[in-house]
């Protein structure tokens, strides 16, 4: 275990507060974001992609901010997976540039508003600055209790999964656990996210329908929302739809409509 999942260990959910939920009363207590769609917004404007990102940094400020305001407890970003390490060396240095600027800007936000910040995914792959600095935010952050902000850094579902196993197989070899005793309880206690909820809700922003290798276990049951517009023109606006839409549909999980009623 690293020393980012170390200091990222947490066994209580924030509680988020109740005078800010605005007019939502069923809010996801995990939402989950790929972000997509920052270098077509830069095409259509004649852009470089970098400038894209640095417009889709952003929007990652304001949709913090707007689900710290309205209670959500764990909001998870994709923001960097192990397929863009073969994206242009330039392009992916300015990435770490601009994680860099955020975590340097926002620690004293985070802070004012208790939110922890975490981190999921091959972390030890980053520069080492980057890291170090990550690691710093994280430790400083870690009391924060009202808000859970994961970001994905260098992530994969796979991936994600076979380290999952792997850990399993070990603990076995040692005898500390039987394959017997292996169900999906003691599986997700071996993920990224084992302190944490599932996923309730997903978005995809920039049209595109698909998952892209992102929590892939934890979202088997996940409600998708995929939103037109490209991630740096995303704001609170979008958010709230996104939430509107979520608060319309049925989550049953397997049962029928009647079942849940019945349950209820």
């Amino acid at each position: 275990m690293n020393t980012i999942t170390k200091l990222s260990k947490k066994n209580t959910l924030p509680t988020p507060p109740t005078s800010e939920r605005s007019r939502f009363d069923n809010l996801p207590r995990h939402l989950a974001i790929i972000m997509d769609g920052n270098g077509r917004w830069a095409k259509e404007r004649n852009l470089s992609r970098i400038e894209g990102h640095r417009a889709g940094a952003e929007s990652v400020r304001v949709i913090v901010r707007s689900c710290r305001k309205i209670g959500i407890p764990v909001l998870t970003l994709y923001a960097f997976s192990k397929e863009n390490w073969q994206r242009p060396s330039r392009e992916v240095q300015a990435l770490w540039r601009l994680l860099s600027r955020y975590l340097k800007s926002e620690l004293g936000e985070m802070m004012e508003n208790s939110i922890r910040l975490n981190a999921i995914g091959d972390i030890r792959e980053l520069p080492r600055t980057v890291y170090r600095l990550l690691a710093n935010t994280m430790e400083q952050t870690a009391a924060n209790r009202e808000m859970i902000l994961n970001l994905a850094l260098s992530y994969s579902g796979r991936s994600e999964i076979v380290k999952a196993a792997q850990k399993l197989a070990d603990t076995c070899v040692k005898r500390e656990l039987k394959p017997s005793e292996i169900d999906e309880a003691v599986f997700s206690t071996y993920l990224y996210t084992a302190d944490m909820p599932d996923p309730d809700l997903l978005i995809r922003t920039s049209g595109e329908r698909r998952i892209s290798n992102f929590l892939l276990w934890q979202m088997a049951y996940t409600e998708l929302y995929v939103s037109p517009v490209y991630w740096p023109d995303f704001r609170e606006p979008e958010l709230m739809e996104a939430l509107d839409d979520y608060q319309r549909r049925e989550r049953r999980f397997g049962k029928t409509g009647d079942q849940k009623g019945k349950e209820a």
